[in-house]
């Protein structure tokens, strides 16, 4: 009788991770007229120190990777990271945030099928039945928004460097955990941007950069890249992918809700259905079964060694994108 508990403190985090992902899209469009790589750049740096300077004050080991784990933490920076972020602000220089939010959205559905097949599993009936409807939740909840070709392909490549921000890290999670696949993954980021940086752009440009840039770069850099990566990479590790990838349907409840925020007016009737219909997804494919695991430790694995949850995060929902 004490799985619904766990299971509701491990889907905290995630939930928390992708809201503020969501939070990103708009936060990205003030970014559309910055240099991309030099500010990615700066942003990844100063998120990677942050993440090391707790990890150390927890007191949480970071491994060095050894062998394949490199390519697999390479593929997280390349895919999830430079690749992502490149999608998202030169897709709103093409699309409304809402195309490039439902993109990020539908996530759920290759997540649901790819994901257990990595960590060694069948995938779940459940998760697959759940998953269209989340995305159709998130679909009434953004609409589908103006775009060109160039939007509609920034989109495509944002959905597939969303999954792969997850799918390439469960080959690692289980020896470095969330705060081992977050450094590494942040400071190899950092490193890839940088050389493009040098290559693409000159110095001078970072002049340019407005302190409005400059705020939504840092907000980028401590609530979407250090807080968010540790919340999402521990709630994969504890629920697995498939679970875990239903619950970027929050990004799009989140987007919206930053929409309002930032001017954009009470949403309409469909935003709120899409709200309601995002809600029967989430608890049908979340819903606690006799047979649900947790993910990849549902083989008889040993849980993860206390220092993984640090006690410097306790304050955090759940804590533990």
């Amino acid at each position: 009788m004490k799985k619904n508990p766990s299971t509701l403190r491990d889907l905290a985090p995630g939930t928390v991770g992708m809201a503020l992902v969501g939070s990103s899209v708009t936060v990205s469009r003030s970014l559309v007229d910055a240099p991309l790589f030099a500010v990615q750049a700066v942003r990844y740096t100063g998120a990677a120190l942050l993440l090391l300077a707790l990890a150390r004050a927890a007191r949480v080991p970071v491994l060095r990777p050894r062998g394949r784990e490199w390519l697999w933490l390479a593929g997280i920076a390349a895919a999830g990271l430079v690749l992502f972020n490149i999608a998202v602000v030169r897709g709103v220089a093409h699309a409304e945030p809402a195309v490039i939010a439902v993109a990020v959205a539908s996530v759920p559905i290759l997540l649901g099928l790819l994901g257990p097949l990595l960590e060694g599993r069948r995938p779940s009936r459940q998760v697959l039945l759940a998953a269209p409807v989340v995305v159709a939740g998130a679909v009434l909840v953004e609409g589908t928004g103006r775009t060109d070709a160039a939007g509609v392909g920034w989109a495509a490549l944002a959905l597939v460097c969303e999954a792969g921000f997850t799918l390439l890290a469960v080959p690692v999670l289980r020896r470095h955990g969330a705060w081992g696949v977050s450094v590494h993954a942040v400071w190899m980021g950092a490193v890839m941007f940088a050389v493009l940086a040098v290559a693409f752009e000159r110095p001078s440009d970072l002049a340019s950069v407005t302190g409005t840039q400059w705020a939504a770069a840092g907000y980028l850099a401590v609530m979407v890249t250090a807080v968010a990566f540790l919340l999402w990479y521990r709630t994969v590790a504890a629920v697995g992918a498939g679970r875990a990838g239903l619950l970027t349907g929050v990004a799009p409840l989140a987007a919206a809700g930053a929409g309002v925020c930032t001017g954009s007016g009470v949403p309409g009737p469909a935003v709120w259905l899409g709200l309601l219909v995002v809600i029967a997804g989430l608890a049908a494919g979340l819903r606690p079964t006799p047979r649900a695991g947790r993910g990849p430790r549902c083989r008889g694995s040993a849980p993860d060694p206390a220092p993984q949850t640090p006690a410097g995060l306790g304050s955090l929902p759940g804590a533990g994108p």
